[in-house]
């Protein structure tokens, strides 16, 4: 069903006569203010009669389906916005302008409620992948060096001040599992230096031959303040 825009009835003159000479009473009598009705909105986009320009550009992944309810092919191009009314009509759908600023206004041929629908959903699932959290793994060896240390420290860095979670481990291979304290030490120097961007959920675990933590980011108020204030 094509979308129709509400109309409010027009308020007639009610309440008490205004004393002669008086300023006009807001919303009545002729040359008053029109009253504000908060309740009241408009459809979010310019829609059929009330599309301004003479001509627009039609698109659309529709167009077959529009093209059957009319009768006759309809193609993506620039039509008069009149006839495009018609098409609209005919196929009991809704002119929907969707780039007003373009030369000429891009518009599409749709049921205007679903419209809307599907674009809230896309919203909705952009602002859900938007705030993804994701885990970054950082892999460590018993003999790493204090060049690589420092390298994977400024990644994890950016990994938590971005929002995501940092995995850090140290990887066993062989007899090198003797040095496991010596991993445990560098997961522990790790977290302390860390410390201004995230929080372990727990002390470094050993599991078979691979010791990790994984640290999650500090929310803005909780990280420690830097520049001036002791």
């Amino acid at each position: 069903m094509a979308f129709k825009p509400y109309k409010p009835k027009p308020t007639g003159n009610s309440g008490p006569p205004r004393p002669a000479g008086g300023p006009p009473r807001p919303g009545g009598g002729p040359g008053g203010p029109r009253p504000f009705n908060r309740g009241q909105r408009g459809p979010e986009h310019n829609i059929n009669h009330f599309i301004r320009a003479a001509e627009v550009r039609l698109v659309g992944d529709n167009l077959d389906e529009v093209s059957e309810a009319v009768g006759q092919t309809v193609e993506s191009g620039v039509y008069p916005t009149g006839k495009l009314l018609r098409w609209a009509e005919d196929a009991g759908l809704d002119l929907v302008e969707i780039t007003p600023n373009a030369t000429p206004p891009v518009v599409r041929i749709v049921d205007y409620n679903k419209f809307l629908y599907q674009k809230k959903k896309r919203e909705k699932e952009l602002k859900a992948n938007a705030v993804k959290v994701e885990l970054k793994e950082i892999r460590f060896g018993p003999e790493t060096g204090e060049h690589d240390f420092e390298f994977k420290l400024r990644h994890a860095k950016s990994f938590l001040s971005e929002g995501n979670k940092v995995k850090a481990y140290v990887q066993f291979r062989g007899r090198a599992i003797v040095f496991k304290e010596r991993g445990e030490l560098l997961l522990l120097r790790f977290m302390k230096e860390l410390e201004d961007y995230g929080i372990a959920d727990q002390l470094p675990r050993l599991e078979g031959k691979r010791m990790h933590v994984i640290l999650s980011p500090k929310k803005a108020g909780q990280k420690k303040k830097t520049g001036g204030e002791e």
